[in-house]
């Protein structure tokens, strides 16, 4: 395997492995969690589900609630850096 893994290929390998495991875990929590995919063949049988809690469930999960509480920013403090009065020279 050393002769075929050089060194330089390391960071791209390291990106490849998280993106794979990133859908593996979005596959397999569709396929597990998701009321919409049905696997057993009862299940498959409904014609409609009636189930407005289990969808909820699913569609607000921990991160979501998590995200809500917190500003909708990506880097507040170079935000504020680059929104504050003082820093803007132009005006």
């Amino acid at each position: 395997m050393g002769r075929w893994v050089k060194p330089e290929v390391y960071p791209l390998m390291a990106a490849m492995t998280f993106v794979t495991s990133m859908c593996v875990f979005q596959l397999s929590r569709n396929l597990m969690r998701n009321p919409d995919v049905r696997i057993s063949k009862a299940k498959r049988n409904m014609g409609v589900l009636e189930n407005g809690e289990e969808g909820e469930k699913y569609a607000e999960h921990g991160l979501r609630k998590f995200l809500r509480t917190r500003p909708p920013e990506i880097m507040p403090t170079i935000n504020h850096f680059f929104s504050s009065h003082d820093n803007n020279k132009h005006e």
